[in-house]
């Protein structure tokens, strides 16, 4: 049986998260303004068949295809609205499983630092494959569970403020976006974020004892 962790449709990528994937992703770059879909599944293994079905069914171009131990990551992208969201009809036709089927995503962190000192940018800046964090500015720190469900929260930020993309991480277990600015623009993006991801539905997540 497969899981259905992570669903979520974008319905226009933003530009520093379209340039931050296109850069650190293994397949198609994806542009400003397209659509895009994340699916996060377990058992890892079973993203393969799950991207096969998404690509035969449509002309969507994929960017992210990532197998761990336990879960499988997938993104695909198009300019076409439509084609992106029959992809996702395909992928859960094949699962055969709803929306309504994923896991509701839980924020299991939410930081801002303000006013970050000179030493600690210096350690996220050689770890970060986005923007740099400078002395001075306001660090977001946001943690998801599962971790597909932080792009969405990375990209209702990037549309709400003028904030820069520190670095963005959807697989694992957890997912975790750091985004830096003013304080101001900062409060906004955190806010965003936040609000987005609450405002997903699906299944409570169960957690093992």
């Amino acid at each position: 049986m497969i899981n259905l962790r992570t669903y979520v449709f974008l319905d226009s990528l933003q530009a520093q998260l379209a340039t931050f994937i296109g850069s650190t992703a293994k397949g198609f770059p994806p542009v400003p303004g397209v659509a895009s879909l994340f699916v996060e599944i377990a058992p890892g293994l079973s993203i393969n068949r799950v991207l096969d079905v998404a690509l035969k069914a449509t002309k969507v171009q994929p960017a992210v295809q990532i197998v761990e131990r336990a879960y499988g990551l997938l993104e695909v992208h198009d300019q076409d609205k439509g084609e992106v969201m029959s992809a996702g009809s395909a992928v859960l036709d094949f699962l055969n499983l709803k929306e309504s089927d994923r896991i509701k995503p839980r924020l299991a962190s939410n930081q801002i630092i303000r006013a970050m000192e000179s030493y600690q940018c210096q350690l996220i800046n050689r770890n970060r494959g986005g923007s740099m964090i400078l002395p001075g500015e306001s660090l977001f720190i946001l943690e998801t569970e599962p971790a597909g469900y932080v792009i969405y929260a990375a990209n209702e930020a990037e549309k709400a403020a003028n904030v820069k993309l520190i670095e963005v991480r959807p697989f694992g277990a957890f997912g975790r976006l750091y985004m830096s600015g003013s304080e101001a623009d900062i409060d906004a993006a955190s806010q965003a974020a936040v609000s987005a991801v609450e405002g997903l539905t699906g299944v409570e997540l169960v957690k093992k004892k």
